[in-house]
């Protein structure tokens, strides 16, 4: 599987701007021939969030749209990071991954679970309730995170418990704590023996600098991909039989003890 990481700078409260960023991007990166195409948390917007209710991307329409015609004229799986997205039927304000399969139908609307206090996410924000997994084939599911998600090594072997190979997270995860973002991706990867690819933002919003860092880890903890803090789209390829060769060499899933914890 080759995957496109799109490590992009977020204009604050600019949609527009970044709808024409995130765009360009894409068609970019398409000429590589990716089989999977990854965008950062919170792209359309960024943390805007006292704004919300005027920039939030009303059912998530306009996303939709652009990333539904896209991987359908190009038979690629978007992951479209995740949108500030408002649901007209509750007026709740999410932060919404949606994932576009190679016809442009939608697999996966899921809003983030675990909503970030440090960002004021929870004043602003409703949490989800479903989980994020989906087949990207008949043979492959990929599970989905959002930024501070990570922080919860349930979420990530629930996801796998459910037949999750590769597991993604899309965030905006700042300088001051890189040291925790590439940890937790490496953890992540080992105790759930999966890959993780994990697609961070750059740039600066409010003062708070955000580093890239975006990350391509093995089911061993291996580095496969290792961005740095340039705004740009990266590369990586990945072989999913390795994730069967690691699981049945140390059986940690068949060793889980789910009868007592």
């Amino acid at each position: 599987m080759k995957i496109a990481l799109v490590q992009m700078d977020v204009q604050i409260g600019e949609p527009d701007v970044n709808f024409q960023k995130a765009e360009a991007f894409l068609e970019e990166a398409i000429r590589e021939q990716p089989d999977l195409i990854i965008l950062p948390e919170m792209w359309n917007t960024g943390y805007a969030l006292e704004q919300a209710d005027q920039l939030a991307d009303v059912n998530g329409e306009r996303t939709k749209q652009l990333f539904s015609s896209f991987a359908r004229k190009h038979q690629v799986v978007l992951i479209a990071g995740s949108v500030l997205n408002k649901r007209s039927e509750s007026d709740n304000i999410t932060n919404t991954m949606y994932v576009f399969n190679r016809q442009g139908e939608l697999l996966v609307d899921y809003d983030k679970i675990h909503l970030f206090r440090l960002m004021d996410e929870h004043n602003y924000l409703t949490a989800g309730d479903q989980l994020g997994l989906f087949d990207y084939d008949e043979d492959v599911k990929i599970g989905a995170m959002i930024c501070y998600d990570l922080r919860f090594p349930q979420l990530s072997r629930t996801l796998v418990n459910k037949g999750a190979k590769v597991l993604i997270n899309t965030a905006q995860w700042p300088s001051a704590r890189v040291d925790h973002w590439r940890s937790l991706l490496i953890a992540r990867a080992i105790e759930n023996q999966s890959f993780m690819i994990a697609v961070n933002r750059t740039g600066t919003s409010r003062d708070t600098e955000f580093p890239g860092h975006s990350m391509v880890i093995d089911p061993l903890g291996r580095i496969l991909l290792e961005t740095n803090h340039e705004e740009d789209i990266y590369y990586a390829d990945i072989d999913l039989e390795l994730v069967d060769e690691v699981r049945q060499h140390i059986p940690v899933m068949t060793d889980q003890r789910l009868d007592v914890y």
